[in-house]
């Protein structure tokens, strides 16, 4: 059952696989124009990060060798801070979305397809930077020696054999996607960015190979050496045919072929997977709740001991508003009003529940977009995929002490049995002042399978007998005048 986290907190790594989940699945589903835009932008992220790289090592002394390296590395970091807080699209961290092949929430065919598009993306806008730099004569900064610090950048990662440049692939995106996996631990958007910078800071300063990166690095090295004028080459007394190894055949063979294959089985397959191996029992998105039975039969008449054993399968809505993940927030949100409901169940392109989608992800999503939403999003991107269901056997009496009573808070005691809180306040004062944060909407699940649903209403509605007769039509229309 998922608990309630306060925004102050860290969530445990099993929590954390949860949110995962949810993250490998937005990514799937994502529109394709909206996945390839977000993908451009984080080549130039990436890209940005690769010119304070070189800025900031430019010139330095052979001596430093550790510490320029070090330095170098915390200010790359600013690229994956860049696309994590801003949404931009990075193929080295979204080949996590094998998570969400692995639950069974896409094909295999689709996830390749997304991955193809970000990597496409990604180049494009590795590319437009390199146009927009070398445009911009930056190589010449230094006397020419921060366009001398991009050749020999660009030649030293031509250098590596083809299973070095893999090798260095794998532990680049080991780390990568460790530091996107550290953001899944909090909400607050300053300790994701702190999370993320010693991990990358790590990859940078020990020559692990990105692949995204290299897009830009190794392309602009190319173009300097074959586009830069005689007065660049004139001022280093350096011969252009000094790089001559810097080609596009050489770049493509001997480092972004294999370093991409490393990235891919680092990050999808020793963070992604391994993770979802170890954790998937714990985090799967659909938490049957074990709802303690209650004896009742102190409290209820011999004429209502009939709702003590009442079954949560007799008295669901067996036909529930279903949603798709690929819908439009706005056609979902069109179809909540015009059902006046204030919740739905997603499900997938399978039929499987994926996730619940209400009226309070669409506020917060609205209220964190400054009241002006983009408009392409999906409901795969703001439904709730940390599910708690019920089985379609608990008692309709259990369910209800689930939704409105929390035993913990009602008697606070320690794991020694020993009470932790004393009041004088009675049992039925407690319960009725406590809060208690449950869904309003329950998945009904038997055997893996969507039953129904159930929420307060439907549990009202059966429980309205104990309180005996109906009230006369005059009471009734006396109540509707007084509204």
């Amino acid at each position: 059952m998922s608990q309630a986290i306060s925004s102050h907190n860290l969530l445990t790594p099993a929590q954390m696989m949860k949110e995962a989940e949810q993250f490998a699945l937005s990514k799937v589903v994502k529109r394709n124009s909206t996945a390839f835009a977000l993908a451009i932008m984080a080549g130039v992220f990436i890209g940005l990060a690769f010119m304070f790289y070189i800025t900031v090592t430019t010139g330095n002394s052979e001596p430093s060798w550790g510490l320029n390296r070090l330095v170098g590395g915390l200010v790359f970091s600013m690229g994956l801070i860049l696309t994590v807080i801003c949404g931009g699209e990075l193929f080295t961290s979204s080949v996590l979305s094998s998570i969400a092949w692995a639950n069974k929430k896409t094909t295999l065919n689709k996830m390749l397809s997304y991955w193809g598009r970000v990597y496409v993306g990604n180049f494009l806008g590795s590319l437009f930077l390199v146009v927009l730099v070398f445009s911009a004569s930056l190589y010449q900064m230094d006397h020419g020696n921060w366009g001398l610090n991009v050749l020999n950048i660009a030649t030293h990662k031509l250098e590596h054999s083809v299973f070095e440049a893999f090798a260095l692939g794998v532990l680049c995106n080991i780390l990568v996607c460790l530091a996107v996996w550290l953001t899944f631990s909090s909400k607050n958007a300053l300790t994701k960015a702190m999370m993320m910078i010693l991990p990358v800071a790590m990859f940078v300063a020990s020559g692990f190979e990105h692949c995204v990166a290299n897009m830009f690095m190794i392309p602009l090295g190319i173009f300097i050496k074959n586009f830069a004028p005689d007065s660049f080459w004139f001022g280093l007394n350096i011969p252009p045919e000094q790089f001559s190894h810097l080609t596009i055949y050489h770049f493509l063979t001997t480092n972004l072929i294999p370093v991409t294959f490393g990235n891919i089985v680092g990050g999808s397959l020793i963070v992604g997977l391994s993770n979802w191996a170890i954790y998937r029992n714990e985090s799967s998105q659909l938490k049957s709740v074990p709802l303690t039975s209650t004896n009742l039969s102190l409290s209820l008449s011999t004429k209502n001991i009939m709702n003590a054993k009442l079954l949560i399968k007799e008295i669901m809505n067996t036909k529930p508003l279903l949603l798709t993940t690929e819908m439009s927030v706005v056609n979902a949100i069109d179809i909540l009003l015009t059902e006046n409901s204030d919740a739905a169940v997603v499900c997938d392109e399978h039929g499987s529940l994926a996730g619940i989608f209400s009226v309070h992800d669409v506020m917060v999503d609205l209220w964190c977009e400054d009241y002006i939403p983009a408009r392409e999003k999906t409901v795969a991107e703001l439904m709730s995929t940390n599910l708690i269901t019920v089985s379609a056997n608990d008692k309709v009496v259990d369910a209800v002490e689930f939704m409105c009573v929390d035993k913990a808070s009602l008697y606070p005691i320690s794991p020694f049995g020993i009470a932790t809180d004393f009041t004088m306040a009675s049992v039925e004062e407690r319960a009725k002042a406590m809060k208690v944060h449950q869904p309003r909407l329950l998945p009904v699940m038997d055997n893996g399978k969507l039953m129904g649903v159930i929420n307060r209403s439907i549990v009202l509605a059966c429980l309205r007998e104990i309180y005996g007769h109906k009230p006369r039509n005059q009471e009734v229309n006396d109540i509707k005048h007084s509204a």
